[in-house]
């Protein structure tokens, strides 16, 4: 792994842990879509996708 793909990984185990932390509502609801399409993007290597979507998960999340 590059060291950008590790640093993707350890912001999807971040932002996974946030999410499994958070309380039930439409903010978990949200931020799921976006740690789903993170997932969708990583798996196609696409890095730059991959934390535009883990930042929208995150933000969904505050």
């Amino acid at each position: 792994m590059t060291p950008e793909q590790n640093k993707t990984a350890e912001k999807m185990t971040s932002v996974k842990a946030a999410w499994d932390k958070a309380p039930s509502g439409p903010k978990k609801d949200a931020a799921l879509k976006h740690y789903q399409a993170a997932e969708k993007a990583n798996t196609a290597k696409n890095d730059v996708e991959t934390n535009k979507e883990l930042d929208a998960a995150t933000h969904a999340l505050a």
